[in-house]
């Protein structure tokens, strides 16, 4: 929207009042304050196309109405509309002087749609995922390789594949597991097969000692991965399946893992909720429910409630009981099952109560 803005003028005095209201923020973590700003500077681009507006502390209610109508017929998400007007609204409670209170999204003058979790396939086809792999290729972009296995191979988010240093590859490479350190500080072993082990030899030849695999040096972290995330947005349409209309990104292929490795589990024989609790455990997940989202495309149903609800426990001292798992290797990470089911325990993971 900002390429084809007409009133620059009128943008650029917005934008900067936007920057010197997200100068003296300190609140939020890093993601969340980029993500904001970039949305609020969406809103700032409609309201000079829109409204011509001079001054962000004459936003009201009418605005917030108009914009979100906007980003409806445009096709945004759910989940995106709410998430650019809990940014307008951050940035409103910064200001000094607002000249109106904004109204909640009870409150406005149209209906937001629920956000709806778990109804998306978001998964790669083979095809899709061989094609990214060849423009990779092409340019020479081994990074972006050993991500896109990393995400495909071991289920990990962009975060954690741009956190791995050469110490943690060395590891990964020894044990034929990678560590990973997710959200919250969670930390769980997940195994690697060849083709990240090759492409983690291939990255560790060309990386300093106690330095980030895809980072590259004096290049902030979160640069990278924006370039990754630019790399595959501008490359999609030529890759994408004809016809398809599910959304493509790297996290997608976080789903795809996640489908693939319980449709495998499912195939061996395992039952739908032990194959779940194992991707959940494999995902890093704390909730069950969560891994419902990653399985929109091969699940039919979720997880009945009862079945892992214990009499007289809550939901989550029984699933914070289920997923207290201790961080394994990879050697051990499907133990042999037990003699009877009298032996299983709830530390054990899916694949040991079968």
């Amino acid at each position: 929207m900002t390429a084809h803005i007409k009133n620059k003028g009128v943008y650029s005095a917005l934008v900067s009042q936007l920057d010197k209201l997200a100068r003296h923020n300190r609140q939020g973590s890093f993601r969340t304050k980029e993500r904001y700003y970039e949305a609020m500077k969406r809103f700032c681009c409609y309201l000079a196309e829109k409204y011509h507006l001079q001054k962000l502390e004459n936003v009201s209610g009418k605005h917030l109405t108009s914009y979100v109508l906007w980003m409806q017929e445009s096709g945004k998400s759910a989940s995106t509309v709410k998430t650019d007007l809990a940014a307008i609204r951050f940035f409103h409670d910064k200001m000094s002087r607002p000249k109106y209170q904004l109204p909640t999204n009870k409150e406005l003058a149209v209906e937001l749609e629920r956000r709806r979790f778990g109804q998306t396939d978001r998964t790669w086809s083979n095809v899709e995922f061989n094609k990214m792999l060849g423009k990779a290729l092409v340019e020479d972009r081994y990074d972006y390789i050993l991500a896109l296995y990393l995400a495909r191979y071991a289920g990990l988010r962009i975060h954690g594949c741009f956190r791995i240093d050469t110490a943690t590859a060395e590891q990964a490479l020894r044990e034929k597991a990678i560590t990973i350190k997710g959200k919250g500080g969670k930390v769980w072993t997940v195994p690697i097969n060849e083709q990240i082990a090759i492409a983690l030899r291939e990255q560790l030849e060309h990386t300093e000692r106690g330095h980030k695999l895809l980072v590259p040096d004096g290049m902030p972290t979160h640069q990278a991965i924006n370039r990754l995330q630019g790399f595959i947005f501008t490359r999609r349409a030529e890759i994408q399946d004809e016809g398809s209309t599910r959304p493509m990104t790297f996290h997608g292929l976080r789903h795809t893992y996640a489908a693939e490795t319980y449709k495998t589990l499912i195939n061996d024989g395992m039952s739908e909720l032990d194959a779940h609790f194992a991707v959940s455990r494999l995902l890093g997940h704390e909730r069950p429910d969560v891994t419902n989202i990653y399985l929109a495309s091969v699940r039919s149903a979720g997880i009945p409630p009862m079945s892992w609800y214990v009499p007289g426990k809550s939901k989550a001292s029984e699933l914070a009981s289920r997923f207290a798992y201790p961080k394994r290797k990879c050697g051990d990470f499907w133990p042999k099952k037990p003699a009877n089911r009298s032996q299983i325990t709830p530390c054990m993971n899916a694949a040991q109560r079968v």
